[in-house]
């Protein structure tokens, strides 16, 4: 068998028997997660708020970071095995600051899921100039994961999920200008290079972690109703991509094929506890299963080549590292 997934070498559907209909409910049966802890970035809103409640019901001790720390009580109130704690993505400091205090408990991580993000979100750069998607989507997880290393490598058999996204077919990783100083920006392309930068990670990530009992993966949710994501849009936008009309109604053939938010928090959670992934890592999943392999950009499914590459994978592990001045030595 293949030991990784450069180049898609793995991407082919395992036969889960679960599909884009299927729910949290429906993947999690049988699993009892009593003993395990799980970390679930932006874990009390929308799918990660699904997330967070699956993962807990199943026995698992779910440790939710928030920035807005009342937001998050009032949202996660009556979920058993939860713990809030405060952390904001676009600040390394907080980051470094929630990590530590995990590591500090001395308890290991069975399961990392990346799953907070922003999308369609005007030009904003933090503290070190960084654009905000790629911040927040990207460099903010991988600075969490390698700070996290440690109690990953504890839990002798953890899991990293990093939710990503079909928009990563938008754009490919811009080595040349990631932060739009010499480019003009628009939004969907900083969003699509952020998640193919998720995807390159996770293959990366998974290459490197096996060693040691870590394996990781990309998730796309699918297209979901009901969440936050959204909520920054200019109807404009929406109008331009054809999913509201021009008094800014959803069109109901975009309603139709809209997952619900269990649907869409299915692939997380089956990523998280599938035994079919016992002894595969590194891919891209959606709809409850591997997805895969998909050229044509227009495409509705499967992942493109090029967030799989493996000289891509291996240059943007390096310009993280700079980026962020963080050294993710294994």
């Amino acid at each position: 068998m293949e030991q990784n997934n450069y180049q898609g070498a793995l991407q082919r559907p395992a036969g889960s028997g679960f599909n884009a209909t299927s729910t949290t409910g429906d993947v999690i049966k049988g699993m009892d997660l009593t003993g395990k802890i799980a970390i679930v970035t932006g874990g009390n809103t929308g799918i990660g708020l699904e997330t967070t409640r699956t993962l807990a019901a199943a026995g698992a001790t779910v440790i939710v970071p928030a920035r807005d720390m009342d937001k998050a009580a009032k949202n996660l109130q009556g979920i058993p095995n939860v713990e809030i704690a405060a952390m904001d993505l676009m600040s390394p400091v907080s980051v470094d600051a929630f990590a530590d205090r995990f590591l500090a408990s001395g308890r290991p991580l069975h399961l990392l899921i990346n799953n907070a993000g922003i999308m369609w979100v005007p030009l904003r750069r933090d503290s070190r100039g960084i654009e905000s998607q790629l911040a927040t989507n990207y460099l903010a997880p991988f600075r969490l994961t390698a700070k996290l290393w440690p109690a990953l490598k504890q839990a002798n058999g953890a899991r990293v999920i990093n939710v990503s996204s079909h928009g990563h077919h938008f754009a490919p990783f811009h080595f040349e200008d990631p932060n739009f100083e010499h480019r003009e920006y628009e939004t969907l392309l900083g969003y699509g290079q952020s998640k193919t930068a998720v995807n390159l990670f996770s293959m990366e990530l998974d290459h490197r972690a096996r060693a040691y009992q870590v394996r990781a993966y990309a998730v796309h949710p699918g297209s979901i109703g009901g969440t936050e994501l959204g909520r920054e849009a200019p109807l404009e936008l929406f109008q331009k991509m054809g999913f509201v009309d021009a008094d800014g109604q959803m069109l109901p053939e975009v309603a139709a094929s809209l997952k619900t938010i269990p649907q869409g928090a299915a692939t997380t959670v089956w990523c998280a506890t599938s035994p079919l992934l016992n002894d595969i890592g590194g891919v891209y999943c959606e709809d409850a299963d591997i997805a895969p392999l998909c050229a044509d950009i227009t495409g509705q499914k499967g992942v493109h080549p090029y967030s799989l590459d493996e000289a891509s994978a291996r240059q943007l592990w390096t310009l993280t590292e700079d980026m962020t001045g963080l050294k993710f030595d294994l």
